[in-house]
């Protein structure tokens, strides 16, 4: 069956503009073009729109997602499968919060009494997911399952004291960073207190901090597109300049 661009938006909820746009940057193009000029969609486009819809909910960009499905490995099978285990751990996740805002009320009323790590169970629980969804197949090959998981329990057994204080440091960092950046001496004394900054940031998450360590994530964060983007956001080129400025931090 086929359809035009007005029934697919319609069917889809997605506007015709937004069909048009993807049309564009060639991410779903449609099956051909009617004589009348509209847009005509078959099978294999519902299916392929079915899947950006899936990595868009997921929080994918459209440049990933189109790398995804363009990719010459692309199975739909297993987009499905990755789908359905990135949804049950959403799932899993919002399960947790739901069962500690029940908590909570049930202690504000005085039926239950509620430690203040488990306040924070949920939230620190979630902070593990996102960095195993993201993160977490490129740093075990990098730094081996041990590094990773003692790195895990240690987050899950982080106090609200030290969540805060990482976003305090995290901020630092980044404001610092910024500023080292429009210096461009990475072995500047802003660009090196820069990673001093880091350097605290990542011993409240990584129990076994080491120059090697901290050496390797930099080389990490220029090889991997996504921690690039983070730095990237900062300034274009801020990459390299950290990585560079991470060298003599570790090297001194």
């Amino acid at each position: 069956m086929e359809y035009s661009i007005n029934k697919l938006s319609k069917m889809s909820g997605i506007s015709t503009r937004t069909l048009r746009y993807y049309d564009e940057i060639a991410l779903l193009k449609p099956v051909r073009v009617a004589s009348s000029g509209y847009r005509i969609y078959g099978r294999k486009e519902i299916d392929t729109l079915q899947q950006i819809l899936f990595y868009k909910e997921l929080g994918f960009s459209l440049d990933k997602i189109k790398k995804f499905l363009t990719a010459p490995d692309f199975d739909m099978e297993t987009a499905f499968n990755h789908h359905l285990v990135e949804l049950l751990n959403q799932r899993e996740r919002l399960d947790g919060l739901i069962d500690n805002v029940k908590k909570s009320l049930a202690a504000i009323k005085g039926e239950i009494t509620m430690s203040d790590k488990e306040k924070f169970a949920a939230f620190a629980q979630r902070l593990v997911d996102e960095n195993e969804r993201k993160y977490g197949a490129e740093i075990r090959a990098k730094y081996g399952d041990g590094t990773v998981d003692a790195s895990n329990e240690r987050v899950r057994g982080i106090t609200k004291e030290q969540y805060e204080r990482a976003k305090r440091l995290n901020t630092k960092f980044e404001e610092t960073l910024k500023s080292a950046f429009a210096t461009g001496d990475p072995a500047g004394e802003l660009a090196q207190k820069a990673c001093e900054l880091h350097k605290q940031w990542l011993c409240i998450f990584y129990p076994n901090y080491s120059k090697e360590y901290h050496l390797g994530l930099g080389e990490l964060y220029i090889s991997d597109e996504r921690f690039k983007t983070n730095y990237e956001k900062l300034a274009a080129g801020c990459t390299e300049f950290f990585r560079e400025a991470i060298n003599v931090f570790c090297k001194e």
